[in-house]
């Protein structure tokens, strides 16, 4: 028929051709596209990889960090140490100087306890001296009569002794009625020997004229008789 296009069999083939052709070229293309698709994002991720690491600069920057802050930390730690030390040793010269402060009172307390014990002995060691007159004797006597609890003053034994020997010890009365007797009032006070004998006080001489014997004893016999030598006014 006039105006229809007559197909045959060699058409039909080479359209096969084509279509086949057509198929391997788009076939072809979409297996590229697949295989392009994962090597990208391989790609992608290695180089986010690369993107998390730091570069040597920054390693380098992050060491010098550390190592600075690590140097000032050993710094305030030396620091703080040295601070302390120093603390220390002040406290520890306080201290030892107060040591040595209370060691210098207590030698010092030390010495002279042991200069008053000295003085102590020395005291003891010796006795207290007495002139040897009629003031010395009166004081003797007082002291001695002191110890023994016997009473009188210093104006009572010397104004007895004044009007009974005139403060001669060895003055002796041989005309009264002891005399007479054959006991005669001899010493400061007048005094017989048997009275002397009876009131003798001990640690004085067993002497009648000795002068402090003689007060002594007179002022015994007086305390027993009168109260108190300080009481006689005459002959007693």
């Amino acid at each position: 028929m006039p105006g229809t296009i007559r197909i045959t069999r060699s058409h039909k083939l080479a359209t096969a051709v084509l279509v086949a052709a057509g198929s391997v070229t788009a076939i072809v293309a979409t297996g590229g596209q697949s295989d392009a698709q994962p090597a990208a994002a391989k790609t992608s991720i290695a180089a986010e990889k690369v993107a998390g690491v730091p570069t040597a600069k920054e390693a380098a920057a992050k060491k010098a960090a550390q190592e600075t802050a690590a140097k000032k930390a050993a710094a305030a730690a030396t620091a703080k140490k040295a601070v302390a030390e120093r603390k220390a040793a002040a406290e520890k010269a306080v201290t030892d100087r107060k040591a040595a402060a209370k060691k210098s009172a207590e030698k010092a307390r030390s010495e002279k306890q042991a200069a008053n014990r000295s003085t102590e002995r020395k005291a003891v060691a010796a006795p207290k001296q007495y002139k040897n007159n009629l003031d010395g004797w009166i004081r003797e006597s007082l002291d001695i009569m002191k110890k023994k609890n016997i009473p009188g003053s210093y104006e009572g034994l010397h104004r007895n002794i004044m009007r009974e020997s005139s403060g001669n010890p060895n003055a002796v009365n041989d005309w009264d009625i002891n005399a007479q007797n054959g006991i005669p009032s001899k010493g400061l006070l007048q005094v017989i020997q048997p009275t002397f004998d009876a009131y003798h006080v001990n640690g004085t001489p067993k002497k009648l004229t000795d002068p402090v014997a003689n007060i002594t004893a007179a002022a015994n016999y007086a305390a027993d008789k009168y109260g108190s030598i300080d009481n006689v006014d005459s002959a007693y």
